[in-house]
């Protein structure tokens, strides 16, 4: 048994969901949730599958999303793990429809910050044992920087 760390290759940190599910119909299923989820949505995603031939499966609209979709799936390499990336939408708009995907097991994470995937690997295959998403807190959010997250909410149409 072996404990490994990949970080996610996402040079120009676009949203990344990282999940699990059980089926090879995923990466259909997951591909029709996003497309009707958000309009003017980009993305590319990658399903690996756990058992049979054990290819990992790719969808989506954008070849260079795909591609690193690819690229990153083949690094994880967990049975029965997805990974996508977003354009042109944030995580908040597509986690609930990705969430009621009868296949999909659970959400590891979905953030545009540095990321690693913590991996057992053991004679059987490889499993997520969680994920590192971004740095540690550095201190506690002052008045001026909660008068900015407000504002921020409002610009992007997320709160009143």
């Amino acid at each position: 048994m072996e404990i490994k760390i990949v970080s996610v290759h996402n040079p120009d940190q676009f949203n990344v969901i990282l999940g699990q599910s059980h089926f090879i119909k995923t990466v259909e299923d997951l591909y029709e949730s996003l497309m009707q989820s958000s309009p003017g949505i980009q993305f590319g995603l990658s399903f690996c599958e756990a058992s049979g031939p054990r290819l990992i499966r790719s969808e989506g609209n954008r070849e260079d999303l795909i591609a690193l979709a690819k690229s990153n799936a083949m690094s994880i390499s967990c049975g029965h793990s997805f990974i996508i990336f977003l354009d042109h939408a944030f995580p908040v708009n597509v986690l609930k429809s990705i969430q009621s995907v009868s296949e999909v097991c659970t959400i590891f994470c979905a953030t545009a910050n540095p990321l690693d995937v913590i991996i057992l690997e053991n004679d059987l295959g490889r499993g997520v044992l969680g994920v590192i998403d971004g740095g540690k807190p550095l201190g506690f959010e002052s008045m001026q920087e909660k008068e900015e997250r407000h504002l921020l909410l409002r610009k992007f149409g997320y709160k009143l």
